[in-house]
């Protein structure tokens, strides 16, 4: 049966207005004309304008005065949890390498399974708790400091890397606090350096030409 006869376009046509609405139907010579490229013409299928549907801007609507990108006080608690993370993939790692090298000498028995696993637990815990103090008291640093300057930039990340660095290894002395300074310094000028080197070599071209 040819669904494309006048008889039954009539048929839904009626059904449709009986129940109060219809939308008009379509035959195959009239859909053969329709362009599949472009965004211009009126869908057959939607009885909608696509145009309407091209989203040229933000998806989204930010409060008077917002940032698009996170705060540092939005990045610590992402920074605070892979670090501890990190601290514990990378500890269990070494516990393991540890273990096999203290044992290598056991043969492989229920003590020494135990002692290996002892070994990556306390290796695990003891560098998630190292690296998440440090991400603790830099995410507390960088929030503060970018509060009190009202601006966020790289001198901020390089400012509480140092003091990050000055109060961890403040136990040690004023060497200590010397050390764990220089060290927070060069940790976190490269990487200020790092993010910043495609437009260090842009700058850098710009000048040359």
């Amino acid at each position: 049966m040819d669904n494309n006869q006048p008889g039954s376009a009539g048929g839904r046509g009626g059904f449709g207005a009986f129940f109060g609405g219809g939308s008009p139907g379509y035959s195959h010579s009239d859909l053969a004309g329709v362009p599949l490229t472009g965004m211009s013409p009126l869908s057959p299928y939607l009885n909608v304008d696509p145009r309407y549907l091209v989203q040229d801007n933000d998806e989204f609507i930010l409060p008077t005065g917002a940032n698009k990108t996170r705060g540092r006080f939005e990045l610590a608690f992402f920074t605070i949890g892979g670090c501890c993370m990190s601290g514990a993939a990378f500890g269990a790692l070494n516990g393991l390498r540890l273990g096999f090298k203290e044992t290598q000498n056991m043969a492989w028995s229920k003590p020494k399974n135990v002692q290996i696993l002892n070994m990556v637990t306390r290796q695990g815990a003891l560098w998630a708790n190292t690296l998440g103090s440090l991400a603790l008291l830099y995410s507390a640093f960088g929030v503060i400091i970018e509060k009190t300057r009202g601006a966020e930039d790289d001198l901020n990340t390089v400012a509480a890397g140092t003091m990050t660095g000055m109060l961890y290894k403040s136990t040690g002395g004023l060497r200590g606090v010397a050390r764990g300074g220089l060290a927070g310094l060069a940790l976190t000028s490269a990487y200020a350096l790092y993010n910043n080197w495609e437009h260090i070599k842009g700058s850098s071209t710009r000048m040359s030409i």
